[in-house]
């Protein structure tokens, strides 16, 4: 936590009637932010009441402050550019912290504006008081209690600054009420110069190009931090004619219809994916944490392979898997400079068998959440946004979707949170009004955050699409307590009280579509998509089936589950 206070004196005073609050929404403007998601309060209203002088900053009411936060994700995750959200203090505040948590997990650049108790209240344990700054600090890039008025619009420049450069992620301002109400005299804080990437030291470069020289069974791996250098590293990876893998939050950097794409890896990878990194001898490894969820069992993670590992965070260099060559560089500029001494492999030996894995590992067609999401995002177009949820379709979308572009594809992939998806996707209609915004959920992660349909009819938000894929399960805890706890169902179980989601959604005045087998699943996504608006599809699946393929916890890439045995649902709808 940082504490700013005090300005040099003999600044020029601003018009009599600046407040800090008002002061606060000229530096948002000034800095190019059109479009806040919040939710007001006690300790924020002196904000809230500056905004009516500021109409070029649109806000959007939310219903939650935990939609606010995941909308701005996801109106950041879309466009590469900062998302904003503002809330009170106490619980306004803390209702902030899910998405603090995931934003910081998945580098997503925020800024959370909190209100606070005025300063000599602050640490009495006074009315909605929370120590936000204290609660966050592990999990914001950086953050920020204002204790003088003056600062306010430094502050705030900074901490948007901090966001966007180097690794973004978040970062929460806390503001007093009586640092909103006071009279600002300082000035306006001017946006801060793009800082310039970092470039690869030339002998680390060298060095890489003469490894990967070397590779008899190269391959490519790209992480959620290449999204931004998408065309320099497919421009790289075709150079070098190397398979290329995505991982989870990679999706999109590397266009899926390239043969040299691999697919996923990873926990529930592609078989092709998985065997590939297992026998590869030098791998590449462009903005990537090589998380547990990509690694499996760690010792046994890519064992003949030689590791290049290219990052802008150093921290993130060597943290969980030997690299044999660290190299600290923005993802682009390393891309550009190992593709101008490009040498093409021709290896069809390694090619061949990577042909061989890609044949295997495929979903069963027979009816069931894989085929339901397989018809689903195969209606995608290219420009569209597909955003998820978080569980057992979230796995489906990712290994069946085919992208094109980055910034195509957003979930939430380092912190798991349920509840993200259709906010996000809300939020990412809104800052790409001209495309679909197509959310897949489950029945209980929508459940958590579906109070932000009355945030679609409210502003008339028309391009979102919502899928929900209802299995009446927590699915994807259900699979493992079939597969791992001898078929102990605790508490998953939730089909003896959802909603009707046709009837909710038409409590919001939104269209449904249900479809309860493979017959009808067609016409009712034709109706869904040609709908003037935004509408909601239900497709109700059986619970039996799992997603495959699966590396069990505590298992190696290559000791993976590559299919599920056939099952006979009791009934198609899985009652």
């Amino acid at each position: 936590m940082s504490e700013i206070t005090g300005q040099e004196s003999g600044q020029p005073e601003m018009r009599s009637d600046m407040t800090g609050a008002k002061a606060l929404w000229a530096t948002l403007a000034a800095h190019g932010v059109s479009t806040v998601f919040g939710y007001p309060g006690g300790a924020i209203m002196p904000v809230y009441d500056a905004l009516t002088y500021y109409p070029e900053v649109r806000h959007i009411l939310a219903r939650h402050e935990q939609g606010a936060i995941h909308a701005a994700e996801g109106w950041a995750k879309a466009t590469g550019e900062i998302g904003v959200c503002i809330a009170t203090s106490g619980p306004g505040a803390t209702n902030l912290v899910t998405g603090l948590a995931d934003a910081m997990m998945d580098n997503v650049p925020l800024l959370a504006i909190t209100g606070n108790v005025a300063r000599h209240l602050m640490g009495t344990d006074a009315f909605q008081e929370a120590d936000i700054t204290g609660i966050t600090l592990p999990i914001t890039k950086h953050n920020y209690v204002v204790t003088d008025p003056d600062m306010l619009p430094t502050i705030i420049a900074e901490a948007i600054r901090i966001a966007r450069s180097g690794r973004p992620g978040p970062v929460l301002v806390d503001i007093p009420k009586d640092v909103q109400l006071a009279v600002f005299k300082g000035e306006l804080a001017a946006p801060h110069a793009k800082p310039e990437p970092v470039a690869p030291r030339p002998e680390a470069l060298e060095a890489a190009l003469a490894l990967l020289k070397t590779a008899r069974k190269p391959v490519l791996m790209v992480g959620g931090g290449s999204q931004g250098a998408s065309k320099e590293i497919t421009e790289f990876a075709r150079a070098w004619q190397i398979p290329t893998i995505t991982t989870l939050m990679g999706l999109g950097a590397f266009p899926a219809s390239d043969p040299l794409w691999l697919g996923m890896p990873g926990m529930h990878g592609s078989v092709a994916a998985n065997h590939a990194i297992s026998q590869s001898d030098v791998l590449v490894g462009f903005g990537l944490r090589f998380d547990d969820r990509v690694t499996g069992r760690v010792k046994d993670f890519a064992p003949n392979a030689q590791i290049i590992h290219i990052d802008l965070d150093a921290a993130e260099i060597g943290k969980i898997v030997r690299a044999h060559l660290p190299v600290k560089s923005d993802a682009a500029l390393a891309a550009v400079a190992m593709t101008a001494d490009a040498v093409p492999f021709d290896l069809p030996e390694w090619q061949a068998q990577l042909d061989d894995w890609k044949t295997r590992g495929e979903h069963p067609t027979t009816w069931g959440a894989a085929q339901a999401v397989r018809q689903v995002v195969a209606r995608l177009k290219p420009d569209d946004i597909l955003t998820t949820d978080v569980g057992q379709h979230q796995m489906l979308a990712a290994q069946l979707a085919r992208f094109e572009k980055p910034r195509r594809w957003l979930t939430s992939g380092g912190l798991g949170t349920m509840g993200f998806g259709f906010p996000a996707g809300l939020g990412a209609a809104m800052a790409e009004p001209g495309v679909v915004s197509m959310v897949i959920a489950g029945d209980g992660g929508f459940q958590m955050t579906a109070q932000e349909l009355a945030t679609l009819t409210k502003y008339d938000i028309r391009n979102v699409k919502i899928c929900i894929i209802n299995n009446s399960y927590l699915g994807m805890v259900r699979q493992w307590q079939e597969l791992f706890h001898e078929k102990r169902y605790s508490e998953v179980y939730l089909g003896d009280s959802n909603p009707d989601f046709i009837k909710l959604a038409d409590a919001y005045n939104i269209r449904g579509w249900r479809a309860d087998n493979s017959a009808d699943l067609e016409s009712a996504i034709d109706a869904w998509l040609a709908h003037d608006g935004s509408a909601l599809l239900e497709v109700v699946v059986p619970n039996e089936h799992g997603v495959f393929p699966m590396v069990p916890a505590g298992a190696a890439l290559y000791e993976m589950i590559e299919s599920e045995p056939v099952k006979v649902p009791t009934t198609e709808a899985g009652k």
